[in-house]
């Protein structure tokens, strides 16, 4: 019996989620993502134009990916506190679900390299602060009131920080102490 073989899109995104993140989108040359998912250039360039734009793409399915994750994770909270820091429980639940998992954040990782990042690059960043911030002021009113703009600040730090900490390797338990220092925050608003 013979196993159909994955489209050539799926496995550029597939090999540019395994390398780009971890390794290094610059320090990856395009022909080891050929290699990795046993495509050619002319697939890379039919499908995506560029190798930037795979980036996009790949950060585009990640985003998606994220946030049904971080969706779920807020409906089944019990309340307002829980759903403010269901970031946490759904970074937890991300990262184990995760077929592989980038050592720490795809979206700071690609800003670290990309400072002044290509258009398409630069919108899906934006799209990412923008998920992270609105949404977090929008549970944080709940818990805060008209501190909520504070509060949410207080946990994007804890989160950015719980992200950095993965690469770092400190803390050993980085969901639980950002989850901890935000709930701290959120604690001295109420």
């Amino acid at each position: 019996m013979t196993t159909a073989r994955r489209p050539a899109r799926a496995r550029l995104l597939r090999a540019a989620e395994e390398m780009l993140f971890d390794r290094g989108i610059r320090a990856t040359p395009v022909d080891d993502l050929l290699r990795r998912a046993e495509a050619s250039a002319a697939s890379l360039y039919t499908h995506f134009g560029s190798k930037e734009a795979l980036v996009a793409e790949a950060l585009r399915v990640r985003s998606a990916e994220w946030r049904t994750v971080w969706d779920r994770h807020v409906v089944d909270a019990d309340d307002d506190m829980g759903r403010l820091l269901a970031i946490f429980d759904a970074l937890a639940s991300f990262r184990d679900s995760a077929e592989s998992p980038a050592r720490w954040c795809a979206f700071l990782a690609t800003a670290t390299e990309f400072p002044e990042p290509t258009d398409e690059i630069g919108e899906v960043l934006a799209a990412d602060s923008d998920l992270l911030a609105e949404r977090l002021l929008h549970l944080s009113k709940p818990v805060a009131g008209p501190k909520a703009q504070d509060l949410a600040d207080d946990v994007l730090t804890a989160y950015n920080g719980t992200l950095a900490a993965f690469l770092r390797g400190r803390p050993s338990s980085p969901i639980e102490v950002g989850r901890r220092v935000a709930r701290s925050a959120a604690l001295s608003y109420r």
